[in-house]
């Protein structure tokens, strides 16, 4: 079975298609261009170009796997309800994938625990700290990188990956390794299990963990008496 795979929850837009058959999964094609600010313009052409890539067409597709997040309001919202969208026109089910997940599976060495920090903006980072087989040890947390580092630590971490480890690693304390972003290989894997078993479409929430930047204006006043 063919599965889109949508991503939209950092700097990087990702889009891949996977196939999931046999008890075996590959990815087939993935196409990703890192730009925070055209996430809306980007996605429809990725997608276009990796179901090609795949030699396949929306009508092949079997599922929708997306991130949803935690990841900035807009970008995020722009993944999912494109993924909505598809699995709605095209009848077949959504699953969504966490990013710190995706990024915890694509690096899990059996090792000792590590946090998983991406850029929240505002100068703080979203994380949550793993085991080494890439089990999750604290619920996505949204917080300034000064106050992570402490809480990692306490959780047993010894290394940190991701793009918000990068931008702040000198603060968070701990040596950084691994990608930046999710990728379609670590979004498959975590949908693999649903897809193969046709389990029910789940609803796409985004993880957003703290109010969107825009905000409804205030009721003008009054000009009269």
């Amino acid at each position: 079975m063919l599965v889109l795979l949508l991503d939209t929850s950092s700097a990087a837009v990702t889009a891949g298609v996977g196939d999931v058959s046999g008890g075996v999964c590959r990815v087939r094609a993935e196409q990703t261009v890192v730009d925070g600010k055209r996430h809306g313009e980007a996605l429809a052409p990725l997608i276009a170009r990796s179901l090609a890539d795949a030699g396949a067409t929306a009508a092949d597709l079997g599922a929708v796997a997306a991130d949803v997040g935690p990841g900035p309001f807009t970008g995020l919202r722009v993944g999912l309800v494109t993924a909505a969208a598809l699995g709605d026109a095209l009848g077949i089910p959504t699953y969504g994938v966490c990013s710190l997940d995706a990024l915890a599976a694509a690096v899990a060495d059996d090792g000792a625990p590590f946090l998983v920090a991406t850029d929240a903006r505002r100068r703080e980072v979203y994380w949550a700290v793993y085991s080494g087989t890439g089990d999750r040890l604290t619920e996505p947390a949204v917080n300034r990188p000064a106050d992570v580092g402490p809480l990692a630590a306490s959780s047993g971490a010894r290394r940190a990956v991701g793009a918000g480890a990068l931008l702040y690693g000198d603060v968070l304390g701990l040596p950084v390794s691994g990608p930046e972003y999710p990728d379609v290989t670590a979004l498959l894997s975590l949908a693999a299990a649903r897809v193969a078993a046709g389990a029910p479409a789940e609803p796409l929430t985004p993880l957003y963990l703290r109010r969107p930047d825009a905000v409804e204006p205030a009721a003008r006043k009054s000009v009269l008496g």
